[in-house]
C-alpha cells in the first residue's frame, strides 16, 4: 500500500491451486458465496475497474450487508477493493496480490485501517475469509 499512515496489516497464504483457480473463486458469485458464508443469491460482482459488488454476510449476530467496489483490476494477479463504510467519506481499500509459483498461488492481502480496533477487526475479518477460501480450495 502506498499509504502508511495508520495501521496495517498483512496477511500471506498459499495455495496448491493455479492463480486461476483462486481468481476465480474470489471473482465469481455463487464460488464467492460459498466459502466467503455469504447468504447465497446475495453476491453480485462487476469485475472491472468502477464496477460494484455487493454481499450480504452471515454472522453469528446476524447477516450483514456490504457494498462497494472495484479500484484495480489485473485479472489472476492484483484486486483492489474498496468497501462502502456508513460516516465514512472514503472507502476502505483492500489489495490482494496473487503470485503463482509453479503449482502453487501465493496470495497477499494488505489492507491500512484508521484505528488499532478497526485493524483488529478487519484482520480478524479477512483471516476467516481466508481460512473459508483454503477449504474451499482443497476441497476443489
Amino acid at each position: 500500500m502506498t499509504d502508511i499512515d495508520g495501521y496495517p496489516y498483512t496477511l500471506t497464504r498459499t495455495f496448491d491451486v493455479p492463480a486461476d483457480v483462486v481468481w476465480e473463486a474470489w471473482t465469481t458469485p455463487d464460488q464467492y458465496a460459498e466459502w466467503a458464508n455469504a447468504v447465497p443469491g446475495s453476491v453480485e460482482m462487476d469485475v472491472r475497474p468502477g464496477g460494484v459488488w455487493k454481499a450480504v454476510m452471515v454472522t453469528p449476530e446476524g447477516d450483514f450487508p456490504l457494498t462497494g467496489s472495484y479500484l484495480e483490476v489485473e485479472v489472476n494477479e492484483r484486486l483492489v477493493t474498496g468497501m462502502d463504510i456508513p460516516g465514512r467519506p472514503e472507502p476502505a481499500t483492500m489489495e490482494m496480490e496473487l503470485e503463482e509459483r509453479g503449482e502453487q498461488t501465493r496470495l497477499v492481502l494488505n489492507q491500512v485501517c484508521d484505528s488499532a480496533e478497526e485493524r483488529d477487526m478487519a484482520e480478524e475479518g479477512s483471516n476467516m475469509l481466508l481460512d473459508g477460501l483454503s477449504d474451499f480450495l482443497a476441497d476443489s
